[in-house]
């Protein structure tokens, strides 16, 4: 399982870097191989002021849907727009061209809340 030390993660199995105060998140390596063949990325919520944990798009695969979960409060500002076309990106290299949505991050976000890689690898065990 591919997990860069230099991101950070939720244990709902959203990754995100945060450079200055843009952050670019999405699914990761584990994620993507428990959803399988992913058909559909739908996120409706750019402009958005969300919430930490609040749902701002979802992913179809073959067998399911799941909800995306935000791992910092902050606004949306664009999904990525080779998802429409190209959904498989998220299989294929979720970190890299199968990023999701890029986001503001708010003032008061807290990214101490955040896991490293390593305890990620640990939550997925």
């Amino acid at each position: 399982m591919n997990t860069p030390a230099e991101l950070k993660y939720t244990k709902d199995h959203e990754w995100i870097k945060v450079e200055g105060d843009i952050a670019t998140i999405g699914i990761t390596d584990y994620a993507q191989g428990e959803l399988g063949d992913i058909v559909f990325v739908d996120v409706d919520t750019v402009d958005e002021d969300l919430n930490e944990g609040d749902v701002f798009g979802s992913v179809e695969a073959v067998k399911t849907v799941s909800d995306l979960y935000l791992p910092v409060a902050g606004t949306v500002l664009e999904i990525n727009a080779d998802l429409e076309d190209q959904p498989e990106l998220l299989n294929t290299d979720p970190y890299g061209k199968g990023w999701i949505i890029k986001l503001k991050v708010a003032d008061s976000a807290d990214l101490s809340a955040l896991l490293s890689a390593e305890q990620y690898q640990e939550v997925v065990g």
